[in-house]
C-alpha cells in the first residue's frame, strides 16, 4: 500500500504551515501573517506512533474569492482534498467561526473524506474552551483544540487522524508486479505514450495541459509479463495560466511516486528539460526509486549526427544529482523505440533489488581506500572498518567508521562511483548510512 494523505486546510492565515512545520519537523512552508503567504502545496514524510503518512500544506481556501492567487489556491487545496485520504480542517479560536468556514465545510462535506476539526490557538484551554464549543455548528464532527505554535493537542489531534487510516495502510503491498509511475509536466505526453503501449485510448488526451483527471493505474502485459502504469494526473483546467497549474502536478506525483518501483520522467524533446522537470524528478530521487527519462516527441525534433548527445548533456546538466538516471528517446506517436521502455525498467528494477554479499562488498572498499586515502582533520584521519549492504529498493549500505564528522559528502561520493564501477546499479540511487564505531568496540 502507498502511504496515507493528508492534507491541512483551511482559510488562509489560521496557522496551517506552522501546524506543518511543527509536523514535518523543519521550516519548510513560509510563515507570515499575510493571508496567502503559503502558495505552494507543499508536502512532507511524517510519522506518528507506527504511522507513516505523507502531509500536504495547502494555500488557504477563500471560497468566494475572485482574486486570482486566492482562486488558485482554492483549486490547490480541491486537488489536495481529491487526493487526501484524511482532511484536517484548521480554523481559527481568536478570529471565531466566520462565514468562509461554513462554506469551507460544505467543501469538504462534499468530498466524503473522513475529516478531523482542529480549532487552532487555543494557547489557554480554559480561556478559550467556550469559544471552541461554538464551531460544533460547523457539523462536521467533534472540534479538538490545539495550539501550533505551542505545540499542544497535536497528539491528541493526530491519534484521531491515524483512526482513519485505510485498512493495512502500513502494510506491504502483496501484488508483485512492477509498478511504473509515469511522470512530468502537463502535456508532454504521458497519457499518450500509455496509449500506444495499451494500443486503446484509455486516458484522455488533448492538447489543453492538465487534461487526465485522477491517477490511472493500466495493466499491460509485454512479451508475457504483467505490469501497472501508474498515470499521473494534470488536473482540472480553470485558470488559464499554465505556470501556476504545473505547479499543481506535484501533489499527485508524490502520491503515485510513493507507490511505485520506477519512475518514467518524461520531458518534452520539443520544449527541452526546465526547471519544473528537475523538481519531479527530485520527488522520486529523494524516494530513492528507480529512475527512467523518457524524452517523448523525438520525432518532432530535426536531428544532425550530434543532436542527441546535445540533448544528453543538457538534461545530465540540470539532472546533476542523478547521474545514474537512465535516457531513453521515444516517440508516443509514431511509437519509435517504446519496446527499449520495457527493457530499461527490467533492467532497473533488477538494479533495484540488486544485493552484494558483504566479502565482495568490503573488498572493493579496501580497495577504494587504498587508491584514495580518506580525509583527515587536525591530524585524526577517517578509518573505514566495515561496509554491509541492509537493504534494497533503493540498495541501502551501512558504512562503520572511527567518527562520523570525518565522513566527507565528497568520500562518500567517491565510494558510490567505485561500487557504481563495480556492479552497474543503473538507474537506481544508492543510499548509504554512516555509523560510528569506537576502535575498541
Amino acid at each position: 500500500m502507498s502511504k496515507p494523505i493528508v492534507a491541512v486546510v483551511g482559510r488562509p492565515n489560521v496557522g496551517k504551515s506552522t501546524l506543518f512545520n511543527a509536523l514535518a519537523g523543519e521550516n519548510i512552508s513560509i510563515v507570515k501573517d499575510t493571508p496567502g503567504v503559503t502558495r505552494d502545496r507543499i508536502y512532507a514524510d511524517v510519522t506518528w506512533l507506527n504511522h507513516n503518512f505523507t502531509l500536504i500544506d495547502t494555500g488557504g481556501i477563500e471560497p468566494d474569492s475572485g482574486d486570482i492567487i486566492l482562486s488558485q489556491m482554492r483549486e490547490q487545496a480541491q486537488i489536495a482534498i481529491d487526493t487526501a485520504d484524511v482532511i484536517i480542517f484548521m480554523t481559527d479560536v481568536k478570529q471565531g467561526l466566520v462565514d468562509s468556514d461554513g462554506k469551507v465545510a460544505d467543501m469538504l462535506r462534499r468530498s466524503k473524506k473522513p475529516v478531523v476539526l482542529c480549532v487552532n490557538k487555543v494557547d489557554s484551554y480554559q480561556k478559550f474552551i467556550a469559544d471552541v464549543y461554538e464551531f460544533y455548528n460547523l457539523g462536521i464532527g467533534d472540534p479538538m483544540p490545539i495550539s501550533a505554535a505551542n505545540r499542544q493537542g497535536i497528539g491528541d489531534m493526530l491519534d484521531e487522524v491515524v483512526k482513519h487510516f485505510p485498512e493495512g495502510a502500513d502494510e506491504e503491498d502483496e501484488d508483485e508486479r512492477p509498478k511504473i509511475a509515469i511522470v512530468g509536466k502537463p502535456n508532454v505526453g504521458k497519457s499518450s505514450i500509455i496509449n500506444k503501449l495499451t494500443g486503446e485510448n484509455r486516458v484522455i488526451v488533448s492538447d489543453i495541459a492538465g487534461t487526465t483527471r485522477d491517477a490511472i493505474d493500466t495493466d499491460i502485459v509485454y512479451n508475457g509479463k504483467e505490469y501497472v502504469f501508474i498515470d499521473t494526473a494534470g488536473l482540472r483546467r480553470k485558470n488559464k495560466v499554465k505556470e501556476e497549474l504545473e505547479r499543481y502536478s506535484i501533489i499527485r506525483t508524490v502520491s503515485a511516486v510513493e507507490r511505485a518501483d520506477v519512475v518514467l520522467m518524461v520531458i518534452d524533446a520539443t520544449e527541452g528539460i526546465t526547471e519544473q522537470d528537475a523538481k519531479i524528478a527530485g520527488i522520486a530521487h529523494d524516494r530513492g526509486k528507480g529512475i527512467v527519462i523518457v524524452v517523448n516527441k523525438w520525432d518532432a525534433i530535426e536531428k544532425n549526427d550530434k543532436t542527441i548527445y546535445e540533448f544528453q548533456n543538457k538534461i545530465r546538466e540540470t539532472l546533476a544529482y542523478m547521474p545514474y538516471a537512465e535516457m531513453v528517446f521515444v516517440s508516443a506517436v509514431t511509437g519509435q523505440r517504446l519496446p527499449k521502455l520495457f527493457e530499461t525498467i527490467d533492467m532497473v528494477i533488477e538494479n533495484q533489488t540488486l544485493r552484494i554479499a558483504t566479502g565482495v562488498l568490503n573488498e572493493i572498499i579496501t580497495e577504494a581506500v587504498a587508491l584514495q586515502q580518506p580525509p583527515s582533520d587536525k591530524g585524526k584521519r577517517l578509518k573505514i572498518y566495515y561496509t554491509t549492504q541492509v537493504s534494497v529498493k533503493p540498495p541501502t549500505f551501512v558504512i562503520f567508521v572511527n567518527d562520523k564528522q570525518l565522513m566527507h559528502f565528497s568520500y562518500t561520493r567517491y565510494l558510490e562511483n567505485k561500487i557504481r564501477d563495480t556492479f552497474g546499479f543503473k538507474g537506481t540511487s544508492l543510499k548509504f548510512i554512516i555509523r560510528e564505531r569506537k576502535e575498541n568496540e
